[in-house]
């Protein structure tokens, strides 16, 4: 089960995320999941949020760059090495995990990572295999 993330590309200035923020807020978009990369000149904002298709709207009809990805949530044993345990299985089958970041929530005594993979289809079998929880668009709108 596959979650949507919305990438959005913001000049590397002032204000820039506090108007997404804004935006998302004021429309009742729950931002549930985030992180950011940059460069000198602009960031990459990654976000999983509780309603995609309308906040995908709101930002490409402020002229906003936005585009949809899909990623992978999980359950991570939330104790130490849990992250480790779950990454051995991934090495152990080939599967790169190109990024990756936490969630705000939990839902149990579980962490909740969003991952970004090479081969999205083949790191969800893997996964399965191993009886590692994937977390699904429903339970994503749910937090």
């Amino acid at each position: 089960m596959k979650i949507t993330q919305i990438s959005i590309f913001l000049e590397n200035r002032k204000g820039r995320l506090y108007d997404v923020c804004s935006l998302l807020g004021t429309n009742h978009v729950n931002i549930r999941a985030l992180t950011i990369a940059e460069t000198e000149s602009f960031g990459v904002l990654r976000i999983v949020v509780d309603k995609s298709d309308l906040a995908i709207q709101l930002l490409r009809d402020h002229h906003f760059v936005a585009n949809f990805t899909d990623v992978v949530a999980i359950e991570v044993p939330d104790q130490p090495g849990g992250l480790a345990s779950i990454l051995k299985i991934l090495a152990d089958n080939d599967v790169n995990v190109e990024y990756m970041y936490g969630f705000v929530e939990k839902f149990s005594d579980k962490a909740l990572l969003v991952m970004r993979f090479e081969d999205t289809e083949f790191a969800q079998q893997v996964l399965a295999k191993n009886n590692i929880r994937i977390v699904a668009e429903k339970d994503i709108e749910g937090l």
